[in-house]
């Protein structure tokens, strides 16, 4: 088969969204199919604030990557772009042929999806990984009005994908809440859960990354809806009871130098340790040589870089925010109220003191993380995409 995906951001950005299309497509490709990008191109300074070389990432024969113009527009990851809809990208999507086209968002290059499925007589499935009203802040303008006006835009253009997934119920149920009518299915991002895997080698890890007897840990964007001040203030309290805990925070973002700031504020700038954007490997080991991952995010519709670290086996702790308890549960981590860093410091202090219930979480963490590895969210993708190509040729 072959599969137009589109997405509004892309390798080099930071993003969730990036990781996991591209983890799709590798398996897919693997399977024999055959996968073309349309995405944004991104500029020389973007590669280089993540510590990526500027040049086109390799994904295999199966797998091609188009790039349209794009200008720089401000996200959470100070990487981001927007491409200006022209409505005559269906031009080379034609020459790719697709079976199935598949838009990841409801943006520009989402618009262009739309047009090259009617003008070709393509089916299309939609994806909606975005919390709508979290990813309002970033509008241009923010208001109630234009808040709602985004919302209505995003469910118009849903229904008119043939079928439309999303990582959890909560973006359902938001997208219901405001009047989405359309077929909808929930279908986790995968995981690679080769990549991220227990290691026996903690003891050497902690010692070649320099992590603490006590480490937490979170992963992601560095941007304001992620909350990751709860966390280091959370930190500031434990240390009063442990005193060797450390945060290893990976990731970046505009909000960077606050939280620096803050750590030094709250007198604990020595026990935070800034990674910066890692390898999956690297991200990987850091998982791998820690004790807790933590997430404070009101905004995530399911969080992969949480997902990586169940794959690793070690316990959650997190808040009861949009999707996070659809996949945090009693056998896998603790979840806690959202802004609430006295809570999140007394559950830090509840695993330390009780090593046991710390390795069953991290054990159980694993063993629900299986069932979302790229192998398997591969195959609901196959089922989904034959279904709809189908149903769409006995129209």
């Amino acid at each position: 088969m072959r599969i137009a995906i589109f997405s509004d951001n892309f390798y080099p950005e930071l993003s969730g969204i990036s990781d996991s299309i591209i983890s799709l497509a590798k398996e897919l490709a693997v399977r024999g199919h055959v996968i073309n990008f349309y995405v944004p191109r991104y500029g020389a300074a973007n590669y280089k604030k993540v510590g990526l070389p500027v040049e086109e990432i390799a994904l295999g024969e199966n797998i091609k990557i188009t790039r349209f113009f794009s200008l720089p527009y401000g996200t959470g990851t100070g990487q981001g772009r927007v491409v200006i809809p022209t409505g005559l990208r269906w031009l080379c999507v034609m020459r790719f042929k697709p079976d199935i086209i598949h838009t990841q968002l409801f943006f520009t290059i989402g618009l262009e999806a739309l047009i090259a499925s009617r003008i070709l007589g393509v089916p299309i499935v939609g994806t909606n990984h975005t919390a709508v009203k979290e990813f309002a802040r970033y509008a241009p303008i923010h208001t109630h009005a234009v808040e709602n006006l985004l919302i209505r835009y995003v469910n118009w253009f849903y229904e008119k994908c043939g079928r439309v997934t999303m990582p959890s119920k909560s973006v359902a149920d938001e997208m219901k809440q405001f009047g989405f009518s359309g077929e909808c299915r929930v279908i986790s991002n995968p995981i690679d859960t080769k990549t991220f895997s227990p290691s026996s080698r903690k003891a050497e890890l902690k010692n070649e990354l320099r992590f603490s007897k006590f480490t937490v840990i979170h992963a992601g964007r560095l941007a304001g809806e992620r909350n990751v001040d709860v966390i280091i203030k959370a930190i500031a309290v434990a240390k009063q009871t442990i005193p060797e805990i450390e945060l290893a925070i990976a990731g970046g973002g505009s909000y960077e130098g606050e939280l620096r700031s803050l750590a030094r504020d709250r007198g604990i700038e020595n026990s935070i340790k800034f990674l910066g954007v890692l390898s999956k490997p690297d991200l990987a080991k850091a998982y791998n040589a820690s004790e807790i991952f933590a997430i404070t995010s009101t905004a995530d519709t399911q969080s992969l870089v949480m997902m990586q670290a169940m794959a690793c086996g070690i316990p959650i702790i997190g808040v009861k925010a949009r999707a996070l308890p659809e996949y945090i549960n009693p056998k896998n981590g603790i979840l806690i109220e959202p802004g609430d860093e006295k809570a999140l410091a007394e559950k830090i202090v509840f695993l330390y003191k009780n090593e046991n219930i710390r390795k069953k979480l991290g054990d159980g963490a694993r063993k629900y993380s299986i069932q979302f590895s790229a192998p398997e969210i591969a195959s609901q993708w196959e089922k989904m995409y034959e279904e709809i190509v189908t149903r769409y040729n006995l129209k």
